[in-house]
């Protein structure tokens, strides 16, 4: 593939902007961003899982043409409290109508923010429909990264980066193509803020509670991403998907633990060269740069004042504490569907974690029991890649039950 992440034109007009899962907090710092800027942008499409009394007052603010609710029970709830006041909102309800909101000719861009496996299949229509699409899905990419990749370049649309590491990198790439194998790069380097247990030993880490894992010391985030980034599987997931972004092979991505979380991911080029992107850690700044490619636009964010920032540190990743950054390295390497077992078990195994049903250390074991287990086939289609994707979370489910049942 020639071309990877595609930059956006300059665009004239009013954009409409379609946000997938705009109740989680990606979605919530979108509509923040939106709401400073009126004159450029207009909510067509707001959609949820379950969330129907927040995804109500949205509609209200926003008036959109669609709301859509994944949970076709949920929907028809939200229908009944919009029918007399805002008429104008079709209420939809269930997967395909995610996927028809994501194709929709109303919405020039669509913000993928729907959390995990959820998002692929409606992110991959917003694909296939042309759109200027802003992927915070990484789960998209992880999954089905060829197939995805694929998609974006035979439905001529653009992609921009909305994880606050890609879009980093993305600003730090030169040229009119943010492909890494051009312009002399050497390495891409992902910061991680090394989560809230970064000094914790190995016995603490047994004792962590999910209270514990969802208090990040810098990013205001949603329950599961919390958790992948204590257990550093989002960065082994963050891995996985700049190797499809920027088409660039594993052993060109590299971790580099920054607990400060200012520099958000740095470029390395072949002369010696490094090119770093700092901002405070707030969704709200590669949302705006990623909605106003190839301008800028003020995303309500403070600025960094460096004299004031203090000390910014860097240290490698310790992947004895914190094997998800290997299994995950470990799946990209064996390729096909093995990166789509990894986030089905994962995904399984933070919910039960999160449920009190394992503990902390135990979402790394069954993730590696489900990739030791499962067999790794071809990921040529979207139907391969559920079907393997189906299997993990059986299989899944099974090893957090066996542990359970040891436990009592």
């Amino acid at each position: 593939m020639n071309s990877t992440v595609r930059h956006g034109g300059e665009g004239e007009g009013v954009q409409g902007v379609a946000i997938l899962g705009s109740t989680g907090s990606i979605g919530a710092s979108t509509l923040q961003v939106l709401e400073l800027h009126p004159e450029r942008f207009r909510v067509t499409a707001l959609t949820a899982h379950r969330n129907v009394q927040v995804l109500y007052r949205q509609c209200k603010r926003w008036k959109p043409r669609h709301a859509v609710l994944a949970d076709p029970d949920r929907a028809e709830e939200l229908a009944r409290q919009l029918r007399l006041e805002l008429p104008e909102v079709e209420v939809l309800g269930g997967v395909e109508a995610l996927r028809q909101v994501a194709a929709a000719p109303e919405s020039d861009c669509v913000i993928a923010a729907i959390v995990g496996a959820a998002g692929l299949e409606p992110t991959l229509a917003a694909a296939h429909a042309g759109k200027r699409l802003l992927l915070a899905n990484k789960e998209a990419l992880v999954m089905a990264g060829e197939l995805f990749m694929r998609a974006v370049v035979e439905g001529g649309g653009e992609l921009l980066p909305v994880d606050s590491e890609h879009n980093a990198l993305f600003q730090c790439l030169p040229g009119k193509s943010a492909h890494a194998g051009t312009w002399g790069v050497r390495r891409l380097l992902l910061t991680a803020s090394g989560g809230p247990f970064r000094d914790w030993s190995a016995a603490r880490l047994a004792e962590v509670t999910p209270e514990q894992a969802c208090r990040h010391p810098n990013w205001s985030m949603g329950p599961k991403i919390s958790v992948d980034s204590a257990t550093m599987m989002n960065k082994g997931l963050e891995v996985i998907e700049a190797c499809h972004l920027f088409a660039v092979a594993p052993e060109r991505v590299q971790v580099v633990v920054h607990p400060q979380s200012i520099v958000h991911s740095l470029v390395e080029y072949l002369d010696g060269s490094m090119l770093a992107q700092l901002s405070r850690p707030d969704m709200r700044t590669p949302i705006a740069h990623a909605l106003a490619w190839p301008r800028r636009m003020d995303a309500g964010v403070d600025f960094l004042e460096l004299a004031r920032a203090g000390p910014l540190e860097f240290e490698d990743p310790d992947e004895e504490r914190f094997p998800c950054l290997r299994l995950a390295r470990a799946a990209l390497e064996r390729g096909a569907t093995a990166p789509a077992v990894l986030n089905a078990a994962n995904e399984e195994a933070v919910a039960a974690f999160l449920d009190g049903r394992l503990r902390f250390p135990d979402i790394f074991r069954v993730i590696e029991a489900v990739l030791e287990v499962q067999p790794i086939a071809p990921a040529d289609t979207l139907e391969q890649v559920r079907e393997a994707d189906r299997q993990a979370r059986a299989s899944a489910a099974r090893h957090i039950q066996e542990r359970m049942e040891c436990k009592n």
